[in-house]
């Protein structure tokens, strides 16, 4: 069973009363704004995404709120920002730092424009709400007075589900500064009902408070929960039924634990029912750069076709990891993957993987799936990189057919992808150029691998039909003929017309390649 029908069970049968009686279940998914959104960040979205889609193909009512959390403190730097411009805010709820560009309403907005537009390439359509909206407007009053009456209680079940010691003066609350308007520099004491008493202090060491002391009224959006307290909040404010987590917070101990724990005993509502999830690893070099760059959700959906990326998010058990290594062969497995699903599909194949297949398209683009040619990408990659090449009729010979509506759209998509990949994280191993002089390596090469290519040149000048089987057929006989090593034969080819030692499939490779061309490099190189 496909994951997501799992989980679409575990919801029909947690939740059938709620169901029976037509009320919608509620999915909530959120992300803090702190800066560019982190393509991990992508992987609760498409997971809450593809539930509440495989919840409403079943019929099932729901609906699926996405939060930007935009009044936690700024409480770390960016790399990429203006560190001494930006510095003196340090410690103000998100929503009141102002945007780096000058032109967004502020800086969570800004952060969060962009992110909402990936959201939007791939096909989900969650409600959206501020969590500053629902503290300015009151919706967060009652919880607040409900936990400040509770602060007790609270502390206990930090003690006893993760061993977090809270001094009995400790309030479960941060005040907005009236003077200078940070959020996370102040300490909150001796609630008396309608009033908090606060200090704004040094109490972190990422932001420096004023040093004002007052007291406060902590409704209206004056302050805020810590984010366990909030986040069992939510769960109520909300009236949330589905809502995973990161594996980080899903462990014994850990934020969702104690969330439960004062959802139950606080707020005395029934948790929702937990997805917890893996990590998103990006690995590569160019992506992970410690200067901030290559691993938003921005870049990496400019890299990857919406489809293709939704793949990514949703193939596989939130239960496992997901490794992007996109300056790796991740691209041109996904493609392949997605290949073999599409091929599985079209030839009514059931199984786990074609049942995901048209949610791996967007809701739009499922009534008209149709069957088409899918050029394998890593050969796009190659041909994209070959100016002689007509990269259509070459796929219509290798077809035997000529391309139809749907076959030149889907070729023309993958020749972009292919071309943006090369362009930024293709290793070396896929990059390409058709030297015009005869390299240097080739001084290199053995009298034995002269030799083969000797028996390659003699064929290329008696074959008329220089297709790519029959290519890879003579190639393999020479290299039985001649006793050499493969590695050495096709190292020779590459050589010879690369000037380095790998390449795509020799046979292909050579049938792609003017046989006027070839005939002459060869003998350049044997002579």
């Amino acid at each position: 069973m496909y994951w997501a029908d799992s989980i679409s069970e575990k919801a029909k049968t947690l939740y059938k009363e709620k169901i029976k009686a037509g009320i919608p279940l509620v999915i909530r998914d959120e992300k803090t704004l702190s800066g560019r959104v982190h393509v991990g960040s992508l992987r609760g979205l498409a997971i809450h995404g593809i539930v509440e889609e495989f919840l409403k193909d079943q019929k099932i009512p729901c609906k699926y709120f996405f939060e930007f959390n935009d009044f936690d403190p700024m409480d770390g730097l960016p790399v990429y920002l203006d560190q001494e411009k930006f510095l003196p805010h340090m410690g103000k709820p998100l929503c009141d730092v102002p945007s780096p560009d000058g032109k967004a309403k502020n800086y969570a907005e800004y952060f969060g424009d962009e992110f909402a537009g990936v959201i939007s390439e791939l096909g989900f359509v969650p409600e959206y709400y501020r969590s500053s909206t629902l503290y300015r407007s009151g919706k967060y009053n009652s919880v607040i007075k409900t936990a400040l009456l509770n602060a007790d209680k609270i502390r206990a079940i930090y003690k006893k589900v993760s061993n977090s010691q809270k001094e009995d003066s400790w309030l479960p609350l941060s005040v907005i500064c009236e003077k200078c308007g940070k959020v996370g520099t102040t300490r909150a004491s001796l609630f008396d009902g309608e009033m908090v008493s606060y200090e704004c202090g040094d109490f972190v060491k990422w932001a420096k408070g004023c040093g004002y002391k007052g007291k406060i009224s902590p409704f209206d959006g004056k302050a805020k929960l810590p984010w366990k307290v909030e986040w069992a909040a939510k769960f109520s404010v909300m009236n949330v039924d589905i809502e995973g987590g990161g594996k980080d917070h899903s462990t014994k101990g850990g934020a969702r634990e104690i969330a439960d724990a004062i959802s139950r005993e606080v707020f005395k509502r029934e948790p929702p029912m937990n997805i917890p999830y893996e990590f998103f690893n990006v690995g590569g070099k160019k992506m992970s750069s410690s200067k901030g760059a290559g691993s938003s959700s921005r870049e990496v959906a400019d890299l990857l076709p919406p489809h293709i990326l939704r793949l990514l998010l949703i193939q596989k058990d939130p239960k496992r990891v997901i490794e992007f290594i996109p300056d790796g062969d991740t691209v041109p497995i996904l493609f392949d993957t997605y290949d073999k699903f599409a091929q599985d599909y079209f030839a009514d194949v059931k199984d786990d993987f074609t049942r995901l297949f048209p949610f791996v398209h967007l809701p739009k683009e499922r009534k008209d799936m149709t069957k088409r040619i899918l050029p394998r990408f890593s050969e796009i990659a190659f041909l994209v990189q070959m100016p002689h090449v007509d990269i259509e009729k070459q796929i219509e010979k290798e077809e035997g057919t000529v391309l139809k509506e749907a076959d030149i759209k889907e070729l023309e998509m993958r020749k972009k992808y292919a071309e943006k990949w090369l362009s930024t994280y293709a290793p070396e191993d896929y990059k390409f150029e058709i030297q015009k002089e005869l390299p240097e390596l080739v001084k290199g090469l053995s009298v034995e691998q002269k030799g083969a290519l000797s028996q390659v040149l003699a064929f290329l000048e008696a074959e008329k039909n220089l297709d790519g089987q029959i290519l890879h057929t003579k190639l393999h006989e020479i290299k039985t003929t001649l006793n050499i090593e493969p590695k050495k034969l096709f190292s020779a080819i590459y050589i010879s017309i690369l000037g380095k030692e790998s390449g795509p499939k020799a046979g292909w490779f050579l049938s792609v390649l003017p046989k006027d061309f070839l005939i002459k490099r060869f003998k350049e190189v044997v002579k």
